[in-house]
């Protein structure tokens, strides 16, 4: 669908806009879709982002800070999201024995094994909702993406 049928936009928005406008609503299209099918596994998107990250560590326990550093939503409130995660003893949390202020967060057998279980469930997900594009036309997307990023 165009994103002029979509949003009802004029003829008359500028191109620039117009791609930004589709940018942000083809994101929150996908990040809907993707929360849907995380809610089966009673999982919000930036939980699975922990959980990700954490298992990313191979063992090795992350503090707060790198766990929101490599957030794909850096506004997420990572302790309440952790909190969370430890609830459903996803993820343990423990003062490191060198520095009782820093905080380690680690992920549980629990969580890698949820995790086992939705990787071939996001793959296929992510596989269909990319199936109208060939792999050239993704690394080109790809490529273009990085480098809206990068002009900042």
């Amino acid at each position: 669908m165009k994103i002029e049928d979509a949003l009802k936009l004029s003829s008359n928005t500028d191109l620039k806009s117009k791609t930004l406008i589709n940018l942000h609503y083809t994101s929150r299209f996908f990040e809907e879709r993707f929360a849907s099918l995380l809610k089966e596994f009673d999982l919000s998107v930036p939980q699975f982002n922990v959980l990700r990250i954490l298992r990313g560590q191979k063992g090795k326990p992350a503090s707060l800070a790198c766990i929101q550093e490599r957030m794909v939503d850096k506004n997420s409130n990572t302790t309440r999201l952790v909190d969370k995660l430890i609830l459903k003893n996803l993820v343990l949390r423990k003062v490191c024995p060198e520095n009782r202020r820093k905080i380690e967060i680690t992920i549980t057998e629990q969580g890698l094994d949820l995790l086992k279980t939705l990787d071939p469930v996001t793959q296929k997900s992510n596989a269909d909702h990319t199936s109208a594009l060939n792999t050239e036309e993704l690394e080109l997307l790809n490529n273009l993406l990085d480098k809206l990023k990068s002009h900042e």
